[in-house]
């Protein structure tokens, strides 16, 4: 919405966010695991395998782990093809290991799912999806040509052709649902960070601005005395020095130092009126935040009036940097997609207080209604909005006015004035978006106390 509302830059590049060392270790888990399972398949099954070709299998992914560990450091992190090229070797790894453990008649052809899972949280959808046709592919592959599981008197292990099937089913649909899942969910999760990293630079940008009148009081009091020394040193030098040119120095040095002391002046006096304005009037505090955008070719109307049941008096708020971002977000949001007029109603009573900013514009999209105010509501890449030049149109500055507002305690809704469906002619005045912040009084506004009442009629002073 405003420069602080500028999405940051999301990696393209998902797999930067694993390390190396986090798969070296899950696959000395799965290596532990694949020992021990042929162990006990010899050992307390009695089944007969090819001992030689399961472990060279496992020695493959020994040597793969050990190298790894060796030749690269601790913080490696993975390219996008290092990543997808390390699951593919562990998912065609264990596809060797099915095809001479009985194909999907092994019950730890489940496990097959793990690295397209991985895949679809760390990788790109294009990886992801090359892996996963990888491992259906060889999953159907093992389930017709695989070395049988026989015992030692010559029984061959296997699972009805009924069965075989619905395992295949069950594990292809677990590639899809799994690998969809884990990518969703993680995208939205990082959307999500994103967002609120933005929100919270934006938060910390106003904080810096009003605390700035606070610094220049501070730097206004503390060079107060050295120019004071300055200049009385130079008018006692330009007293005594007889030479034209050192007197006229002395003189300007003087000059200069009155100078100072007035630019001094006025910003400490600035400084601590913005230091010291903590509160103000519900009304002040919106045009604060609405004035940025008031010289825009749109007009803005206030109004400023108590609701039903509410008191005359305006109430007086805490000037929040939350409060004030988040409606100058709202407010450019109105103004870039109005028309012509933009209306911004203030109205309290002794619960709550409202602002509620409406627009004469097309209103917000029908499709997206239920989600304004979601991080990264569009995700295409599309040309700038004629009305808002350089600007895609990512839904952040929504949701950094939401989240900010929010956190001072407003309940948020979004709607839209009139159908959008409806002829132009036929639409009410205030026909566009609509954004409603309502909080509990007692959140942001100071308690009314009898010194803010009026002071009644003058009367005459007893002499």
């Amino acid at each position: 919405m405003t420069e602080t509302a500028t999405p940051p830059v999301v990696p393209k590049d998902r797999s930067t966010w694993v390390r190396l060392r986090t798969l070296i270790l899950l696959r000395w888990l799965a290596i532990t695991g694949q020992i021990v399972t042929i162990a006990v398949a010899s050992q307390v099954l009695n089944l007969t395998l090819n001992y030689g070709l399961l472990y060279l299998a496992i020695g493959a992914s020994f040597i793969a782990n050990t190298v790894a560990m060796f030749v690269y450091p601790e913080n490696k992190r993975l390219s996008e093809n290092e990543a997808m090229l390390t699951l593919m070797f562990d998912v065609s790894q264990l596809a060797f290991l099915l095809y001479l453990t009985g194909g999907l008649n092994n019950p730890f052809a489940l496990l097959i799912l793990a690295p397209v899972t991985i895949s679809a949280a760390t990788l790109r959808l294009r990886s992801t999806l090359i892996l996963g046709v990888v491992a259906m592919c060889l999953v159907s592959l093992v389930a017709f040509i695989h070395v049988p599981l026989r015992t030692e008197q010559g029984f061959i292990l296997r699972m009805p052709e009924v069965l075989v099937f619905g395992f295949w089913c069950a594990i292809i649909i677990g590639v899809v649902f799994l690998g969809a899942y884990a990518y969703r969910v993680t995208g939205e999760t990082n959307s999500m960070s994103e967002a609120l990293l933005a929100t919270q630079m934006a938060l910390a940008r106003e904080q810096k601005l009003t605390d700035l009148g606070g610094v220049v009081a501070a730097a206004a009091h503390e060079l107060g005395t050295p120019l004071a020394t300055i200049k009385l040193v130079s008018q006692e030098l330009a007293e005594e020095l007889d030479d034209p040119v050192l007197k006229e120095d002395a003189e300007l040095i003087r000059d200069q130092a009155d100078r100072c002391r007035d630019i001094l002046r006025s910003m400490g006096r600035a400084g601590k009126d913005d230091l010291h304005l903590k509160t103000a009037p519900l009304g002040t505090v919106v045009r604060e935040a609405a004035e940025p955008h008031s010289q825009r070719g749109k007009s803005l109307h206030f109004d400023v009036s108590p609701a039903p049941g509410g008191s005359n008096q305006q109430p007086t708020i805490r000037r929040h940097p939350e409060i004030i971002h988040g409606v100058r977000n709202l407010v450019q949001n109105a103004v870039d997609f109005a028309e012509a007029n933009v209306w911004i109603d203030l109205h309290w009573t002794d619960e709550v207080i409202l602002v509620r900013i409406i627009d004469d514009g097309e209103g917000y999209p029908t499709h997206l209604l239920g989600r304004i105010g979601d991080p990264f509501v569009r995700k295409r890449k599309a040309a700038s909005d004629p009305r808002r030049p350089g600007y895609e149109g990512m839904g952040l500055g929504l949701f950094i006015a939401k989240t900010l507002l929010e956190r001072t305690g407003a309940e948020m809704s979004f709607a839209n004035g009139s159908d959008p469906f409806l002829p132009k002619e036929e639409r009410p005045v205030r026909s566009g978006a609509i954004v409603e912040a309502i909080w509990p009084r007692e959140q942001i506004a100071l308690p009314e106390t009898g010194d803010s009442v009026a002071l009644g009629e003058n009367q005459p002073i007893e002499v």
